[in-house]
């Protein structure tokens, strides 16, 4: 099969960028997406343009990495899976495709399909973490966890960080990865003695670094590759009233859904 490529080129933050149409060589459908546009890329470098620019690391959909728009929707045309799990048989021969980077002020493009996404990392460094010594690692079983809210822990930690969420956003809101994280460390019994610093913090950083505030529409979910439930910002939007009445620290402007 054979497809059309209108991909977005941009040099850098500070270039104007535009999208170039490029037509593919002959390519089997059992390939990635990612593994189609090495292809391109041999074949730019073969005629001495310069390749397109794409994050990708673990191409298993596990790191997150891989974050493309691709014909207008994150991730791609199906649900609960990363760019880097979305094959060519998912197109048809001769159709077009657009690539884009996520489209969000925190998230500036460094160059054509890459963004610099250290405004998550931010966020987890804000309040991402528990400081409890525990000294020699404890017996599987010293510390009881329900099994529910163990379950829900881990699905919270499903989280890659990879971004969609916010771009699919009109709001670019980061809700849904903000609280996956908060959910992950407050279910568990290591998390609570920080639980209400936590929020507050991690909200804080969100709002330092300009995403929007949540609306719940629900667009977030609908991309997320994991299928993160809208459920955990209904839990941090109650973490975070209940650290307000507590008396913790917070900026004038929250993110947080009210």
């Amino acid at each position: 099969m054979k497809v059309t490529l209108k991909v977005w080129r941009q040099k850098n933050a500070n270039s104007a960028g535009e999208f170039k149409t490029y037509s593919t060589p002959e390519i089997n459908p059992n390939m990635s997406l990612l593994e189609m546009l090495d292809v391109v890329n041999e074949e730019l470098a073969n005629r001495g343009e310069e390749p397109i620019a794409f994050d990708h690391d673990c191409r298993e959909g596990i790191c997150g990495t891989c974050s493309l728009v691709i014909d207008g929707k994150p991730h791609g045309p199906h649900r609960g899976v990363a760019t880097c799990q979305t094959y060519m048989r998912s197109f048809r021969d001769g159709d077009e495709i657009v690539l884009e980077p996520w489209r969000a002020r925190p998230f500036p493009i460094i160059k054509d399909l890459v963004c610099d996404r250290k405004s998550f990392d931010r966020i987890q460094h804000a309040g991402g973490f528990i400081s409890i010594r525990t000294g020699a690692a404890p017996d599987a079983n010293a510390i009881l966890v329900p099994k529910e809210d163990a379950d829900l822990a881990m699905d919270a930690a499903q989280c890659i960080g990879c971004g969609a969420c916010v771009a699919a956003c009109k709001n670019a809101s980061a809700m849904l990865f903000v609280a996956a994280k908060v959910s992950h460390l407050g279910l568990l019994p290591q998390g609570q003695p920080e639980r209400f610093r936590r929020v507050t913090a991690m909200v804080e950083q969100m709002d330092e670094e300009g995403f929007g505030g949540c609306t719940v529409t629900g667009s977030c979910e609908a991309v997320c590759p994991k299928e993160i439930s809208l459920d955990f910002i209904a839990r941090l939007n109650r973490d975070y009233a209940l650290a307000l009445l507590k008396g913790e620290p917070r900026n004038q402007s929250s993110g947080a859904a009210g």
